[in-house]
């Protein structure tokens, strides 16, 4: 038997061990291989949203392939730790270090290539069926299949020298070891786990001061400071809080000696202390997906709700309002052609800006006079404004747009030619702007304040006129692209956008609810589908982790399980205990990690006015759930049945 004959029978030997390793490393290199399939296809750059799909996918394989490194490098550091002994004994019969570490490098590479030839064959295999799902989930046109060979060199090249770098890597980790030391194996006792009151008090504050620095206005410095303080407080909480929560846990003697309660109880602080790292790295890990998920499910479901919400169908915009009327024909023809019923509705409006007193910030606003807006509120779906003394104003914020916080009866100044003070008597916050999401607040003023302004030069204002269409056929559910509403208000844009062009005056604007809500959805659809492939490795991964641990720990787990049988322990008892022990390890990351992506996801989201994240976070928590508990019945069925071969 020659040497990489040898290297070939122990990775077989140990291909049970082995197995969700590489499991987890081929699923990534077929993930990277699809996205490589995407990215490099030569009909993308000539297809709408094309380029930006491909670049959100480049990102994404970026992920991948950094999480793989990762993944790949505490994985092989999990099994050589487990092999201690077997490189005790070889080095005892005259191996040199050579020797090991050409062992090492040859089963690593193999079982790499191994993951490799898989990953790729499989993707391969479903490379047709993933542009499929991708142009179609992102609605764009559907993209033939063709020969990936750059897809093919690019994956080969990337994931043979990670596995290579990884391996020459983890060589050190056997040099630093004395023979005597690796024939001791995993039997060298444990020490009792140590906790420190002021680690303990650290990651406390830790935790504090990231929830409390994601609630302030949204910044790089905030988001950095938030997570620098969360990600470390997260490891504190594993390597010191946690341990110190069993620890005064014991102090009760009526719980701890009741049942089995003493044996898996004092067995966990042992268990989280040693597995800190691995609990610490899975639950960033799915903190990181469920926030990206609930994210996206959030922003969704908001999308859909701003559709609901928005009167109108179409608003048209005339910035350099003049003595000829407007061209409104080609929109009155589509809608007449269309035999749909509308009503169009034209106010004047005035851009400006407003600024609360003794602050320099200021915020643009459109000023409307109170006639105008009583005029329009029952198509609105808003009450009717109380009359206005030229002392007062009512302000309709756009909660899409707002960076300002204002409340009733506060003065502000009307920055017009000359400051004008005004008392908000009314602020009202609707949940969708009524004349589109991307239009400035409105700031109802009298009649006789908004004749004045218009009247006169202004420095600070500007006038413009807007057409509003409330059309009752296409007040319902959220279109799709087939739907009338789509296809029409697409054309009218794209009519505005060829006016402007051929005149070269950029002087208006046609906007439209339904192709709002397509685009942002489209936009959407991407980052799910990307966002969905990226979910699946970390579930994986994070599974595999767990797994790799308790197969370190299964020996010496069996030697006293063993030990225990012999004093009287039962089968029953030895399965109760295990299962509470294995359950811990499996369930506690994502029960922090929905809390986590709670605390952080909540105020992110309300800071843009998005409300409704409790459901979109449970839900994806929920998933990630049931997935883990998939491993977990996997996990504890192959644990406990090993567990029972040592029983007396």
């Amino acid at each position: 038997m020659n040497f990489p004959q040898f290297a070939f029978n122990n990775v077989k030997r140990n291909s049970r061990a082995y197995f969700a390793f590489f499991l987890s490393s081929a699923f990534m290199v077929m993930i990277f291989f699809s996205y490589s399939v995407f990215i490099y296809h030569p009909g993308v750059a000539s297809i709408e949203l094309g380029t930006n799909s491909a670049a959100g996918m480049k990102i994404a394989s970026y992920i991948v392939f950094v999480f793989a490194f990762f993944f790949v490098l505490y994985s092989i550091s999990a099994f050589l730790k487990l092999r201690n002994l077997e490189f005790g004994i070889l080095m005892m019969l005259g191996a040199r270090s050579g020797q090991i570490n050409k062992l090492i490098l040859i089963e690593n590479m193999l079982i790499g290539l191994l993951s490799i030839i898989t990953g790729m064959s499989f993707g391969m295999l479903l490379s047709k069926l993933f542009l499929l799902l991708s142009t179609t989930i992102m609605g764009m046109d559907h993209l033939p299949f063709y020969w990936p060979v750059k897809p093919l060199l690019i994956t080969s090249i990337s994931f043979i020298s990670l596995f290579l770098v990884i391996s020459i890597f983890t060589l050190l980790f056997i040099r630093k070891h004395q023979v005597l030391d690796l024939l001791k194996g995993n039997v060298k006792p444990k020490k009792e786990p140590r906790v420190s009151w002021l680690l303990s008090l650290l990651g406390l504050l830790l935790l504090t001061a990231g929830a409390l620095a994601i609630r302030k206005q949204l910044s790089p410095i905030t988001l950095l400071v938030a997570a620098v303080t969360g990600i470390a407080g997260t490891y504190f909480f594993y390597s010191q809080l946690s341990v110190l929560g069993i620890r005064l846990l014991k102090l009760s003697r009526k719980r701890l000696w009741r049942g089995t309660n003493l044996l898996w109880i004092s067995e966990m602080s042992y268990k989280i202390k040693d597995n800190a790292r691995m609990l610490f790295l899975v639950t960033v890990v799915t903190s990181l997906a469920c926030m990206a998920s609930g994210f996206i499910l959030s922003m969704n479901q908001a999308n859909i709700e701003l559709y609901k919400n928005s009167p109108f169908a179409m608003e048209y915009s005339i910035y350099k309002p003049g003595k000829t009327p407007p061209d409104l024909e080609p929109i009155h023809n589509k809608l007449q052609n269309a035999k749909v019923e509308y009503t169009e509705n034209k106010i004047e409006l005035i851009s400006a800006s407003i600024q609360s007193p003794g602050k320099e910030d200021t915020q643009s606003i459109d000023l409307i006079s109170w006639s105008q807006f009583n005029q329009l509120s029952s198509k609105m779906d808003m009450s009717e404004v109380a009359p206005l003394s030229d002392k007062e104003a009512v302000l309709l914020l756009n909660p899409q747009l707002n960076s300002q916080n204002y409340t009733t009866n506060q003065k502000i100044l009307l920055k017009v030619q000359n400051d004008t003070e005004l008392m908000l008597k009314e602020v009202q916050i609707p949940k969708s702007h009524p004349m589109g999401q991307y239009t400035s607040s409105l700031l109802i003023v009298d009649d006789s304040l908004y004749k004045n302004i218009s009247s006169s030069a202004a420095k600070y204002t500007r006038s413009y006129v807007k057409y509003l269409y409330k059309i009752p056929a296409w007040d319902g559910p959220p279109p799709v692209e087939t739907s009338p509403e789509a296809i029409i208000t697409k054309e009218l844009i794209q009519w505005s956008r060829d006016s402007n062009n051929t005149n070269n005056q950029y002087i208006s604007i046609l906007d439209a609810r339904a192709d709002n809500y397509l685009i942002t959805k489209q936009g959407m659809a991407m980052l799910s589908f990307i966002g969905i492939f990226i979910a699946l490795i970390f579930s994986l991964s994070s599974a595999s982790f767990l797994f790799f641990k308790l197969h370190t720990e299964l020996n010496a787990d069996k030697q006293m399980y063993n030990a225990l049988s012999k004093i009287g322990l039962s089968v029953k008892e030895m399965s109760a205990s295990a299962t509470r022990q294995i359950s811990v390890l499996f369930y506690i990351p994502i029960i922090v990690a929905t809390i986590q992506t709670l605390v952080v996801i909540r105020p992110v989201l309300k800071q843009i006015s998005v409300t409704n994240v409790t459901v979109p976070v449970l839900i994806t928590s929920g998933v990630f759930l049931a997935v883990q508990t998939i491993y977990f019945i996997i996990a504890r069925s192959r644990y406990i049945q090993s567990l029972k071969k040592m029983m007396v």
